[in-house]
């Protein structure tokens, strides 16, 4: 999205936001005091940026890789020697991670970040901001993001410490995971009645009353999971929160694709919350970009995409995830680098010239360094030729063109940088009405009239001019969902719940239970001695 800073008036320059120094021979009127900041309406807001900074930080980087990289949703295998990165990536493939892996250590260190500052503002308004309506709604949609991130720590390691209060640096112990499913809860639903009632560009970026209500649906949707006892209607309530406000719609078939555009933003009618970026805005102390056009565009179609920099996609899908992208009138199918590529005409080749032994390395022939041309090929297999031990796919051209490639996230040509300024959805409509489909499937009562199978075709009327589908199953809503949310980091929590996760794909056929929760990163043991590791590992 653009400026960012239009929509959530957080100048970054807040994301160093303290109390104080420790220079007393500086005037006291210098320092970030309650006495001097914040006291105005404006500076209240400023107070809550940095919390949105923070979130922004690894949204699209840690919480990416370890919800897409441990699933058949995603791999990131290494090519002559690139990506390695000590394993990180392909860990998440096999399941085989421990914990010292910084995919893993970068998700729990954000968690917390997000968290912590999330304290740090809720304590500053508590102390500086008059009561009063505004007071409770600031206060809230803060609680509500802090929601939010235990909800993603919670997710993702299952116990965790509960840690509320700013300015506490004692070592805390882990929380039952049941427990900090009833703190989310009660957090989100204090939260509801404060919130901001309205969408669009009012609230953009920040959550609103319907934001709380979602995330609910999420929390109930899974609580099966998390707590042992399932609570399918309540989620469908929630839902129902999020539909009768009549405040969103599902994104028709011609538009569906543009909601991941770089133009996207507080026009689009499916989102209840997404994270905003900039490429200029600089946050200190946090990543807060986008990169999928790096990760996900083959580096032989930067002309194609009118980038300003080279990609190295060292990214792609799994031929088992695509299978489910069986649909020929399906739009979601055109998210899609498949096969042979052309330019953006349709009918000019994509060729790169390169050398016999360039395109492939294990070539024999005395002619190895004879000019090659070649149409750029997308092929479904990843095989990795140079090195199983290192799963590196080789140096080659054959290498860099394994795996098709997803560009939900459209490459943004304005970006000077790597960095693009697509919006990322976190809750879209489409997401509650399938919630709830699958929460009647599941046991749940209907309720206003619609059907499991009404809500699945509501989101499919518009993707599809194929049929609507009659009886649908838990495995055809999960196929939906797949193909709905594909690149959006929902696929693992989505696995984990239709007991998928233990599967084989790829070359992945670890079937150990226990890592539907990730370990305690080794750092975060080192500065909390309370916190004890996670089973099994």
């Amino acid at each position: 999205m653009k400026k960012i800073l239009k929509y959530l008036g957080l100048p970054v320059f807040m994301a160093g936001l303290v109390w104080s120094c420790s220079d007393l021979d500086v005037p006291i009127t210098t320092q970030l005091t309650p006495e001097v900041f914040p006291q105005n309406s404006t500076q209240y807001i400023q107070t809550t940026g940095p919390v949105y900074a923070a979130f922004r930080g690894e949204f699209s980087f840690a919480w990416w890789w370890s919800q897409s990289l441990s699933t058949d949703e995603a791999i990131l295998p290494a090519r002559g020697g690139n990506w390695f990165d000590n394993r990180n990536y392909i860990a998440m493939h096999f399941h085989d991670w421990n914990a010292d892996n910084g995919i893993i250590g970068s998700l729990w260190d954000w968690s917390s970040k997000v968290i912590g500052t999330s304290n740090q503002a809720i304590s500053i308004l508590r102390q500086t901001m008059p009561e009063g309506a505004d007071k409770k709604t600031l206060i809230s949609e803060l609680k509500t993001m802090r929601a939010i991130s235990y909800f993603m720590l919670m997710d993702s390691y299952g116990d965790v410490p509960l840690d509320t209060l700013y300015g506490d640096f004692t070592s805390h112990a882990k929380t039952p995971r049941a427990e900090v499913f009833n703190f989310i809860e009660k957090e989100l639903k204090s939260a509801v009645p404060n919130l901001n009632p309205a969408s669009g560009v009012a609230t953009y970026g920040r959550p609103n009353k319907q934001t709380a209500n979602a995330m609910l649906a999420k929390l109930y949707l899974n609580a099966n999971i998390y707590t042992g006892t399932a609570r399918y209607n309540e989620c469908i309530a929630a839902c129902d929160e999020v539909i009768n406000s009549g405040l969103y719609a599902v994104e028709p078939r011609a538009s569906y694709l543009q909601m991941f555009y770089p133009t996207n933003g507080p026009t689009m009618k499916e989102f209840i919350f997404a994270v905003p970026y900039d490429p200029a805005a600089v946050t200190v102390g946090y990543n807060g970009q986008m990169y999928h056009a790096r990760y996900d565009v083959p580096r032989s179609e930067r002309a194609k995409f009118g980038l300003s920099f080279t990609p190295s996609a060292p990214r792609s899908t799994l031929p088992e995830f695509y299978a489910y992208f069986n649909d020929p009138n399906d739009i979601r199918n055109r998210q899609w680098l498949t096969g042979l590529q052309f330019m953006n005409d349709g009918v000019t080749p994509v060729t790169v010239t390169t050398t016999k032994k360039g395109y492939d390395q294990f070539y024999t022939g005395s002619d190895g360094g004879a000019a090659y041309t070649y149409q750029v090929n997308l092929t479904p297999d990843i095989i990795p030729r140079q090195s199983v031990p290192l799963f590196d796919l080789g140096n080659d051209e054959i290498a860099w063109n394994m795996g098709y490639r997803n560009i939900k996230f459209y490459p943004d040509a304005t970006s000077t940088n790597r960095n693009q300024k697509n919006d990322v959805p976190f809750l879209r409509y489409s997401d509650v009405l399938l919630m709830k489909a699958e929460s009647i499937l599941r046991g749940g009562a209907a309720t206003l009239g619609q059907s499991s199978d009404a809500l699945v075709n509501m989101v499919r009327s518009n993707r599809t001019t194929s049929a609507a589908l009659n009886g649908v199953t838990l495995e055809d809503l999960y196929k939906e969902r797949s193909r709905e949310f594909a690149w959006e980091a929902w696929h693992r929590n989505d696995m984990i719940r239709f007991g998928k996760y233990e599967g084989s794909w790829g070359y992945k056929t670890n079937t150990d239970t226990y890592r539907r929760v990730f370990p305690i990163p080794t750092n975060a043991m080192v500065l909390n001695p309370a916190l004890t590791q996670n089973d099994g590992y």
